[in-house]
């Protein structure tokens, strides 16, 4: 087998402005996220609120918020952005809660308290949580890191958890009810107070998952948007996770997670008094926390304070109400489910235009759209900043549509095929083998970049298991293929 050569660490130092060129250029074949044709990752407005974030995560780049009794000053912003966090939340003053790195760490936490809860008062050894078909891949991720068996609610035909099968899932081993405002794939709200009833009714605690909707939903009611409720004014809503760094726009690495009252925070902390460097207590799952996060995150919240937010509110539900407009205008699409929120999914509703090669064609035109699957579908996560991009957007994606439509073998070419085929291979035991495989290959020492279209690594010698792999995924591809040239 042979191995990358590694790049050493330089024997000297380097001077600044060298290294500041460097990383310059490492940015050439990232997405332009500034122009606005990135639709996801990026929670960008300009370039004063961006130096707003540098200077103040800079302050506070070599703080740690590890030991709450060393840096003082980072325990009053947490405390502040909590505060903050529970009032649009509309909680109660018994609310609590801790800065977080990101909407996963909220998650996997929610996953691990409500574990640790019903192992102590229920005796819970087999844990279970219930989760709709729609819920974060993080939750999934908390299942496996954390041993918390997932129960997958169905939906209906509008893309809602069918709530009499929820039902009839809970045993004594669920541990916690998951809903999400809105959930990532199509911006649907769960209907949160009926699973609130449920879970009061069944003594079991209902997650609220809104890293997305958050730090946006409350300003879009403030607004007069008619949003269900799904916050801690339901009564059996346990806990609520939101991401400052998505719709908050603050610094990357900002969540939080809030829970009604300490009775559930204290399943969350994990102490050690046996430890030989000391008794030891953590909040949260990192043990360093970056003080700059925690700067950047409480200087976001003062930058745009209520009226910043519900302007930010009020021009990204512009921009989607436009796009929607402008989706429901070429027959050959349509909306997926009821979006109610800032992002949203369509799909072909036409046989002859398959909506992966359109969301090549959209690729070819410098728009990074991300696909769905179960249904097929494109994916918009709009921010304030796409406002001013959405009559190009459209005109593109009818222009794409048309293309595609005029050229139905564009369904078996590039990353419709390649994508299109994997999304419905039957055997998904082996999709996962197959990214597992390529995807641990990022991360040798001294890697190269991976082309994921041509799935091929030339930096791995090819194996028996990897061949025979390769050798079924590319029967089934091209039996596919043939059967839709047919």
């Amino acid at each position: 087998m042979t191995h990358p050569t590694h790049k050493a660490m330089p024997q000297s130092g380097i001077d600044e402005q060298t290294i500041l060129a460097q990383l310059d250029s490492f940015k050439s074949q990232d997405p332009e996220y500034k122009n606005g044709r990135v639709w996801s990752l990026v929670y960008y407005i300009d370039e004063a609120h961006q130096q707003l974030l540098k200077d103040s995560y800079f302050k506070y780049s070599s703080e740690n918020g590890l030991n709450p009794t060393a840096f003082k000053s980072l325990k009053k912003m947490e405390n502040e952005i909590i505060s903050a966090t529970a009032s649009i939340l509309n909680a109660t003053d018994e609310v609590c809660g801790v800065v977080t790195s990101g909407g996963t760490e909220s998650c996997l936490l929610a996953v691990k308290t409500y574990r640790d809860m019903a192992k102590d008062k229920r005796r819970v050894k087999k844990p279970e949580m219930i989760i709709p078909e729609t819920a974060h891949v993080a939750w999934y991720k908390a299942s496996e890191y954390f041993g918390v068996k997932i129960r997958q609610v169905p939906l209906d035909g509008e893309l809602v958890p069918d709530l009499n099968k929820l039902k009839k899932m809970i045993n004594r081993n669920t541990v916690m009810i998951l809903g999400s405002a809105p959930e990532y794939p199509h911006g649907t709200i769960d209907p949160i107070e009926a699973m609130g009833e449920i879970a009061q009714k069944h003594n079991i605690p209902l997650h609220v998952d809104a890293c997305v909707g958050g730090f946006i939903l409350p300003f879009m009611e403030m607004n007069g948007e008619d949003i269900p409720k799904w916050d801690y004014r339901v009564p059996g809503v346990t806990s609520i996770s939101a991401d400052i760094h998505k719709y908050g726009y603050a610094a990357k690495g900002a969540s939080t997670i809030t829970y009604r009252n300490l009775d559930y925070l204290r399943y969350q902390i994990f102490v050690q008094p046996n430890w030989s460097g000391g008794v030891f207590a953590s909040s949260a799952l990192l043990g360093t926390r970056p003080g700059g996060a925690y700067a950047g995150a409480g200087a976001a919240l003062q930058y745009f304070g209520i009226d910043g937010y519900k302007k930010l509110a009020e021009e990204t539900l512009q921009a989607v109400n436009r796009l929607k407009h402008g989706i429901r205008s070429i027959p050959e699409l349509e909306i997926m489910g009821n979006p109610q929120g800032p992002l949203f999914a369509y799909q072909s509703r036409d046989t002859k235009v398959n909506i992966f090669a359109v969301g090549d064609q959209m690729d070819n035109k410098g728009w990074k759209v991300n696909k769905n699957q179960k249904p097929d579908g494109l994916h918009a996560m709009v921010t304030a900043q796409h406002l001013k991009v959405v009559d190009e957007y459209i005109a593109d994606l009818k222009a794409a549509v048309a293309i595609v439509k005029a050229n139905p073998e564009l369904a078996n070419q590039g990353g419709a095929a390649t994508y299109g085929m994997i999304a419905h291979l039957p055997l998904r035991g082996m999709i996962k083998q197959k990214v597992l495989e390529m995807y641990s290959e990022l991360y040798r020492a001294g890697s190269g970049l991976i082309d994921l279209s041509t799935q091929a690594n030339t930096n791995v010698e090819e194996q028996a298991p990897k061949k025979r792999l390769d050798r079924a995924l590319a029967w089934y591809v091209n039996r596919q293929t043939k059967k839709a040239s047919k």
